[in-house]
């Protein structure tokens, strides 16, 4: 093999691998809850770390939601059980409104009371529908038997 091909292939294998070990790293970071706004039976939750990918953020719920629950009395559902929570990512942290597409939260007074719309997950749950989880790819159903139905958006 030529020198040159040597040096090619061992450049590949350096990036792929530091690649791999960034990847990892992102896979095994904690997520870090912020903050909980409440409204009723709506919660938003403000996000650092969240999983990358929908499997992992719905496990990410069924792990904890007993944690989140007992830490931070989320959800607080109606009478009826309906519950609604967003997770969302935390980003930049707070910021001033922009008057327009910013998701303000009337329960802090202070000026930076805002963040960037840029839900994550959102977990429901009603007597109709029973649990769900909405994701950008569709929603997943929580079976009785505890197997989870994917539906794409129509």
């Amino acid at each position: 093999m030529k020198s040159k091909n040597k040096k090619l292939l061992c450049a590949s294998l350096l990036i792929g691998c530091t690649l791999l070990g960034y990847l990892l790293w992102l896979s095994l970071r904690p997520v870090e809850i912020i903050a909980i706004h409440q409204r009723h039976n709506y919660s938003d939750i403000l996000v650092k770390n969240f999983p990358l990918t929908e499997r992992g953020k719905i496990n990410y719920w069924l792990t904890n939601k007993k944690k989140i629950k007992d830490i931070y009395n989320t959800p607080k559902p109606a009478e009826d059980g309906f519950f609604t929570i967003i997770f969302w990512d935390f980003g930049d942290g707070y910021k001033e409104t922009d008057g327009y597409d910013r998701l303000c939260f009337d329960d802090m007074k202070a000026v930076k009371n805002c963040i960037d719309k840029n839900s994550l997950m959102m977990v429901v749950y009603s007597k109709n529908t029973g649990l769900y989880f909405r994701m950008d790819s569709g929603k997943y159903y929580v079976k009785e038997n505890g197997e989870i139905d994917k539906r794409k958006y129509e």
